[in-house]
């Protein structure tokens, strides 16, 4: 499967949740917001938010700071 994840080609062997590619990208349990096709996925949706060929996800990374 293809998706494209911030603006980039990128290829999934299998189809997955949001919470899976935030698994397979090492990404779970950070602080990040997810956008799925121009709409910000609410984290209680990322398991059951299932990607689908030619997706559009962007992924932001939260920055702390003071």
């Amino acid at each position: 499967m293809h998706i494209q994840l911030n603006g980039e080609a990128y290829a999934l062997s299998d189809t997955l949740s949001v919470a899976g590619l935030l698994e397979h990208l090492q990404l779970a349990g950070r602080r990040v917001a997810v956008e799925l096709n121009f709409e910000i996925v609410p984290r209680s949706l990322y398991e059951s938010t299932t990607l689908k060929e030619g997706d559009a996800v962007e992924i932001v990374h939260a920055i702390g700071g003071g």
